[in-house]
């Protein structure tokens, strides 16, 4: 039997999809009785409560590991992530596949190092392990993660730095691969779209998708800090993501890699796919323009 952890999440909700249309049996953690997943055998927990874990890891072989990111504190999540691999060892669970994050490495802000210190907890817990690191999601330009202007324009988190966006219908479907047994499990795998693209490079293929003018404002580092700071987040947290933005701005989540064809067999989906198949949600968000 898999356990899905974070079955209401982007790339979660797109893997119980997956496993439903496959007809192969799952159970998904939720944290209400009213949270329906289809084809899914729902058992109600908290990930802030271990003693709450017991029953969902009953009868437990594989484990899908992806919880919501961090908002204000990276400890929440890496005590979450623990408690699930706590929980899958004391239930004998074969396998846990986690996802991480492109660029994690120990001793770097939010979320690499974050990351980091769950990818070390679980290599030490002696189960096998498959480790997902995409990159950003091309989701964040449809799910209220990247910051559009009230002109549209894209406010460039990462300023001036390329990441190398992957559908997470792309994480879905290697998930999927490896939890079927289509392909072997363990590893570490970093999962990226066909090409690293800047915001201003994003912004182009907007422009020419849905035929509206949209650009790309690069903000400085303190500008970028004092957004965050402007939309509540305490100062330490507004550090951290500015720290990232300067990692990622030297490159950290540019490299492309196969992984995506060699655990699928199909190549990653392009940013031009992406905004074809979003298309009303995109027009929706980034209003026309007039001179």
């Amino acid at each position: 039997m898999i356990l899905i952890i974070g079955a209401t999440g982007t790339i979660g909700s797109l893997l119980a999809r997956r496993l439903a249309e496959g007809e192969v049996p799952f159970r998904a953690l939720v944290r209400r009785k009213d949270v329906p997943i289809e084809g899914a055998e729902t058992v109600v927990a908290n990930l802030d409560e271990p003693n709450s874990l017991r029953d969902v890891f009953t009868g437990i072989d594989q484990v899908f590991l992806k919880t919501a990111g961090t908002s204000t504190d990276e400890g929440p999540v890496i005590a979450q992530q623990k408690a699930a691999i706590d929980a899958a060892v004391a239930a004998g669970a074969e396998h846990i596949i986690k996802v991480s994050a492109q660029g994690t490495a120990p001793d770097l802000p939010i979320p690499f190092g974050m990351h980091a210190s769950i990818e070390r907890y679980l290599t030490a817990s002696g189960l096998a392990a498959t480790v997902l690191r995409p990159s950003s999601f091309m989701q964040n330009l449809v799910g209220g993660i990247t910051t559009f202007t009230k002109e549209g324009e894209i406010f460039d988190t990462y300023c001036g730095g390329a990441a190398a966006y992957v559908d997470a219908r792309d994480i879905a479907d290697c998930a999927y691969a490896v939890l079927t047994g289509r392909v072997p499990r363990g590893g570490v795998h970093t999962l990226t779209g066909p090409q690293a693209l800047t915001a201003a490079e994003v912004a182009a293929a907007l422009s020419t998708a849905l035929d509206r003018p949209v650009k790309a404002v690069q903000p400085t580092y303190k500008e970028l800090e004092a957004m965050y700071q402007q939309l509540g987040l305490a100062q330490r947290f507004a550090q951290q993501l500015t720290a990232m933005a300067k990692i990622i701005a030297a490159g950290g989540i540019a490299d492309v890699t196969t992984a995506v064809r060699d655990l699928t067999g199909n190549a990653p989906r392009s940013l031009e796919t992406f905004i074809t198949d979003h298309r009303e949600a995109l027009e929706k968000i980034i209003p026309i323009r007039h001179p």
